[in-house]
């Protein structure tokens, strides 16, 4: 049965993490489908050169963990465009490297970055969805449902938030607004590029079996943002088989547990050597153990938080 499509012309929507890589993308692709479009993000220049080269869009300047800098971010967007129909909520950060490793302050900079700043951005305008009937999607990823060493803070983050929506979709069901989450593998923004470059990160992909073997173009999540606010769709993903693996996630995480087992102690090895080597304060690229970049499927920070180094 075909489903039911929600064209997006002359409609608002808002993203966050928008300077870059997803979030940058799914602007483009939604402007160009007639959409009018609020791009957040805590980069001020950068969130402005990406609305300049997108007609119909207009930068605003927010850090999502700062509940006051969006809601005055949202005002903003309501002056310039009256309302909200559509919120992708993308903006996210991730701190590669085994969990005894890490930097406290960089575990908890990803929770309050990827689960805690989509709070604010959905608590924020669900008043908005709710009056038009709207909208809200949130980037989530596969390691919310595969979750894998060396990750240990994004996947709790990714975790979070689909459980947080999920949740979320049946209280606002009754006022027909939807709630939709997107499953991402690596995409290639400069989160995943800087993660690739680690051999942590490497690791990971080389172990990776089909369909999470490959790094995907970044216009591939884009256009999977536009499917699922075009169809307001409950779940999205990409590549397109990640959806079949949802409801076999319970076998799949003890198959994941035995294949990376054999591999953990060179990994940890590597993160070890990377913690050895980091400055004192995390916060430039992406492969070390604590060390922070964007998210983009698996961490470019679309948000470009401070201290963080990549972009989703």
């Amino acid at each position: 049965m075909a489903r039911r499509i929600h064209p997006v012309g002359g409609k608002v929507a808002l993203i966050t993490g928008a300077a870059h890589g997803i979030g940058a993308a799914a602007g483009h692709t939604l402007a160009a489908r007639g959409a009018r479009v609020a791009l957040l993000d805590s980069d001020g220049d950068a969130v402005a050169r990406t609305a300049a080269a997108c007609p119909g869009s207009a930068a605003f300047v927010a850090d999502v963990t700062d509940r006051s800098q969006v809601d005055r971010a949202l005002e903003e967007v309501l002056e310039r465009f009256g309302g909200v129909d559509v919120v992708v909520a993308n903006a996210g950060i991730a701190a590669m490297g085994f969990a005894r490793f890490l930097d406290p302050d960089d575990f908890e900079r990803v929770i309050a970055v990827n689960l805690l700043g989509s709070w604010n951005t959905l608590s924020a305008t669900l008043p908005h969805l709710v009056a038009r009937r709207g909208y809200a999607l949130a980037i989530s990823s596969v390691t919310a449902m595969i979750h894998v060493p060396g990750l240990a803070a994004y996947s709790a983050s990714k975790a979070g938030l689909e459980a947080m929506c999920n949740a979320l979709r049946v209280e606002v069901a009754h006022r027909e607004v939807d709630i939709g989450v997107a499953y991402f593998s690596w995409i290639d923004t400069a989160m995943v590029r800087g993660a690739n470059r680690s051999a942590l990160g490497s690791g990971l992909l080389a172990a990776a079996k089909p369909p999470l073997h490959r790094v995907y173009p970044v216009q591939d999540a884009a256009d999977a943002v536009l499917r699922a606010v075009e169809r307001r769709s409950r779940t999205v993903s990409h590549p397109p088989a990640l959806r079949a693996l949802l409801p076999l996630r319970g076998v799949l995480q003890p198959l994941v547990d035995a294949q990376l087992r054999r591999l953990a102690p060179g990994m940890e090895a590597a993160a070890e050597r990377a913690a050895a080597r980091r400055p004192e304060r995390s916060g430039a690229g992406c492969g070390g153990a604590g060390e922070i970049a964007n998210s983009g499927d698996a961490g470019e920070i679309a948000d470009s938080q401070p201290r963080a180094g990549a972009r989703r």
